[in-house]
């Protein structure tokens, strides 16, 4: 591209030495920097981003257009633009997943385009595809650097003055700062400078001053281009403004910019019938490349439904399981019952004293066993479930330092919120006297209120495993002056409160922290 090359805008206003001059802007200039263009409505701010689009197309230069009341595709009238937006009436519909392939085709691909954001109904939408598409514009013009423009329609929506200016706003300021240097331009436009952000402004480097009537507005002109043009800019016609540019030395030039050549599709409405004109349509490979991204995101969101509807039947699952869980609980308390009325030699209904010693043994065992089968499974749900849970959120809590999680709440029988105060506040202040063997002789003392054996006899059941290093209940029975169902009872119990483990062989230890109290204690059950 020829650092000399110009296009040709509109002609001078005025019988001094611009009148009737040609005015003609540099390519590189207009690509590569910041402009400015504003005037109320009606007074021909979006025709003159027209031209300058116009003549930049003509010269075979690519650009990209965020239109944000669908005015510009009356552009495809003369030339193969993409049109990309929500409505039916674009090329192809898109979302924000679709931002890196749009910068692509425009910037790599020298593709025209139109990113045509009047037609979502979610907003949100609309500025994350603005926000990611500008973003990857920017990072690929630090490796390409390649004049290139970027044409913003109503920027104070954006980069307002007033503040509350969001992640796209200062992503547009970012190329307004520091895209020229990677060869990216941008053009801001709007009806309201007072209501744009003044760095955008003062950083221009080309501006196109409208008929403003506003004193807020007209201000903002006295400011920046002088108090003589504040005054004057209510009398221009439609079509004209005040040029200011920082390559041309002198006085601002007053220009009446030349009429569009395509159709304007921004035009007020009137009586006469409209009839749109025949439009350039875009290659059907274009086209395809962005339908292809459409359907992966949908292949995507119906795979996200399925295992939305497959972890809804986990969560019937695990409440059935839980139901069976509470189930089968109750059958082993009734179990103890019947051990207890069996050792006392009590009397036992027919149905029950009809069950052998070593069939309710077995029974017993069933029941723990298909009770450490179904929360091993209810966990493992439990998991997946939260794991899902955290991959949905993730983005959301990223600012968010999470507390510490505790100890026992991969444990859907434990309920953490029961601890007393009292250890809460011991373990806060170590002082109080609190400590791990306190607590763990308690929980052995509670789970031996709970069963049919004394402590004396819990403190054998507990000093047997730890001196075996492992046993099952029969072992465990000959080392315990107690019968065989007490010794049940009480290894179920401990086994709830985590101080026994289980393997699947029947072996009953003592979990790591109950074995060091038996070490360092000599009765756990008297802290």
């Amino acid at each position: 591209m020829s650092e000399k090359q110009r296009i040709a805008v509109g002609e001078g206003v005025g019988s001094g030495a611009n009148g009737k001059e040609t005015i003609e802007l540099p390519v590189v200039e207009v690509l590569t920097g910041r402009g400015f263009v504003t005037g109320k409505s009606g007074s021909g701010k979006s025709n003159t981003a027209s031209v300058v689009v116009e003549e930049l197309l003509e010269a075979g230069y690519p650009v990209l257009i965020v239109d944000t009341d669908g005015e510009y595709y009356g552009l495809k009238e003369e030339y193969e633009l993409l049109h990309a937006g929500a409505d039916e009436e674009c090329d192809i519909q898109i979302g924000p997943e679709h931002a890196e392939k749009v910068a692509t085709l425009a910037l790599e691909q020298n593709v025209p385009t139109i990113l045509d954001v009047s037609g979502y109904l979610d907003e949100a939408a609309a500025d994350e595809l603005l926000r990611e598409t500008a973003r990857h514009l920017f990072a690929k013009e630090k490796k390409l650097k390649k004049p290139f423009l970027l044409v913003v329609e109503e920027v104070h929506e954006y980069i307002p003055e007033g503040g509350g200016m969001d992640e796209t706003g200062r992503m547009l300021i970012k190329i307004g700062k520091r895209g020229r240097k990677h060869g990216l331009g941008i053009v801001g436009i709007s009806q309201r400078p007072a209501d744009v952000k003044k760095d955008f402004i003062t950083q221009a480097n080309w501006l196109v001053w409208h008929r403003l009537t506003w004193d807020n507005d007209t201000k903002v002109v006295g400011r920046i281009v002088g108090t003589e043009y504040g005054e004057r800019v209510a009398e221009l016609d439609a079509g004209e403004a005040f040029l200011q540019t920082d390559w041309t030395e002198g006085d601002v030039r007053r220009v009446r910019f030349k009429r569009k050549r395509t159709f304007d599709a921004g035009a007020t409405p009137g009586l006469d019938d409209f009839e749109r004109p025949e439009l350039k349509s875009v290659s059907d490979t274009l086209v395809d490349d962005l339908q292809t991204i459409t359907e992966s995101q949908q292949r995507e969101a119906d795979r996200v439904a399925e295992l939305e509807r497959r972890l809804e039947r986990k969560d019937d699952r695990i409440d059935e399981l839980e139901r069976e869980l509470e189930s089968a609980r109750d059958v082993s308390a009734a179990a103890r019952q019947m051990a207890a009325a069996l050792s006392e030699e009590t009397e036992v209904p027919p149905s029950q004293a009809t069950l052998p010693e070593a069939t309710m043994d077995d029974e017993l065992d069933r029941l723990r066993s298909e009770n450490t089968a179904l929360e091993a499974e209810s966990e493992e749900l439990r998991r997946r479930l939260e794991e899902r849970g955290e991959e949905a959120t993730n983005a959301h809590e990223r600012e968010t330092e999470p507390g510490p999680r505790p100890e026992n709440s991969g444990d859907p029988t434990v309920d953490v919120s029961s601890e007393s105060d009292d250890h809460a506040r011991q373990r806060e202040d170590p002082e109080e006297g609190y400590d791990d063997a306190a607590a763990i002789a308690a929980e052995i003392e509670a789970a031996s209120r709970r069963s049919l054996c004394s402590e004396e006899q819990t403190w054998a059941v507990i000093e047997t495993l730890a001196e075996t290093g492992g046993a099952t209940a029969a072992e465990v029975e000959d080392r315990v002056r107690a019968p065989v169902q007490w010794v049940w009872t009480l290894l179920m119990e401990l086994r709830g409160c985590s101080c026994v483990e289980r393997t699947s062989d029947g072996v009953y230890s003592l979990s790591p922290a109950a074995r060091d109290l038996v070490l360092e204690s000599a009765d756990p059950l008297t802290p």
